[in-house]
């Protein structure tokens, strides 16, 4: 790193741990992404914006990730956008303080302290929203709402609304928007041959969550299923402790997994999703058109993130690439074989429907509102 760079670096990490140790975290995050930490004036700039517009705010709204603020080049999370468009559309009313980079947690922790109103709203996959509110674990069952735009049309169908939105209100949750990120794939470890084929997932060690339902569809596509804690994996992938895993492309480059694999097969099964929630009692506190402002600051990032979609997946697969590790892409007929192995027809998920759905029937409008096209369009790999 030459000279320039150096000091560069220097005043930016300088100017960061100045405004932190000022308790203005948020306003050096903002700077940071706006990339102005570089400027002394610039960043006291900021943090003077921020301070003016918290003051002048009636209520604060602390929202915390697991994703730092640049994760979102790969990883649409859309974090820094969601601030913005929620303090906006409530014109001040809300100042948003953001927690991410899993300052106060990840996963479950989160969705924990949003029920218990430790904070207001926080972003987590919907596994782990599932212990709260089962019936959102359906998602996870195999090609029923897998490719991005069956879970766009799903999640923001009447279907969903009126089966599913009642049952995570009745756990204390407001459902503010749901992220797409792209589908789980298949990625196999250095020194591993493609799976292209159920038939290729013979004696492959899987590593897989907690999901009682992914564990089962991959002991039906023909796989090993070896549950692995999230933390764990990276090295139970180089030491071979487990062959293969599930999440998504931009979760793969985001948490740094691009120098163990070899190969990535985009199978389509299940969605890598995530919802942003917030404690309801505290959103039912708000004054109307607070709320009604904080949704229409949600429905402008969810716009926001889908439209960000398929740029994020480029940029995580030319950076896998430029690792080595190769793309496969499968056709309509090869998908219809993983889809006819491991699909939610078979008999096998018919205990999975009536307990998450409630019955056969509701289960049957979910499948037939996530195939049917609404008012948002996403991008498919």
């Amino acid at each position: 790193m030459n000279k320039d760079k150096l000091e560069l670096a220097s005043a930016e990490r300088r100017n960061f741990l100045k405004l932190s140790a000022t308790g203005a975290f948020t306003a050096a995050l903002v700077a940071g992404a706006g990339g102005v930490l570089w400027s002394s004036e610039a960043a006291a700039q900021t943090a003077k914006e921020e301070r003016e517009r918290e003051n002048a705010a009636d209520h604060v709204m602390t929202i915390a990730t697991a994703y730092v603020l640049g994760a979102s080049r790969s990883y649409p999370i859309m974090q820094l956008d969601l601030k913005e468009n929620i303090q906006n559309a409530t014109n001040g009313k809300v100042y948003v303080k953001l927690a991410p980079g899993g300052q106060l947690g990840a996963g479950g922790s989160l969705v924990q302290k949003v029920q218990g109103g430790t904070i207001q709203a926080a972003q987590h996959s919907l596994s782990n929203f599932a212990p709260f509110a089962s019936t959102v674990d359906l998602i996870n069952m195999p090609y029923l709402c897998g490719s991005n735009q069956k879970f766009t049309n799903l999640v923001n169908s009447d279907t969903w609304k009126n089966e599913v939105h009642p049952k995570v209100e009745a756990a204390g949750f407001k459902a503010l928007f749901y992220v797409v990120i792209d589908p789980r794939v298949v990625a196999v470890r250095q020194g591993g041959n493609a799976i292209i084929t159920p038939g290729d997932m013979s004696g492959v060690k899987f590593r897989v969550p907690g999901s009682k339902m992914l564990q089962q569809y991959y002991r039906m596509a023909g796989a090993n299923p070896t549950p692995v804690a999230w933390g764990e994996t990276p090295s139970a992938i180089k030491q071979g402790v487990a062959d293969a895993l599930d999440p998504s492309v931009g979760a793969l480059f985001v948490f740094g997994f691009k120098d163990i694999l070899s190969h990535v097969t985009f199978t389509q099964a299940v969605p890598d999703s995530q919802v942003y929630s917030c404690n309801l009692e505290w959103f039912n506190s708000m004054p109307p058109d607070v709320q009604e402002g904080i949704m229409w600051g949600a429905e402008m990032t969810a716009h926001q993130n889908l439209a960000k979609v398929p740029s994020a997946r480029a940029y995580a697969m030319a950076e896998l690439n430029k690792a080595g590790v190769e793309f496969h892409s499968l056709s309509s007929d090869q998908l219809a074989e993983w889809e006819s192995v491991g699909g939610y027809q078979n008999a096998e998920w018919d205990p999975f429907k009536t307990e998450l759905a409630g019955s056969m029937d509701a289960f049957e409008k979910l499948v037939e509102a996530a195939g049917t096209q609404g008012k948002y369009y996403v991008h498919d790999a």
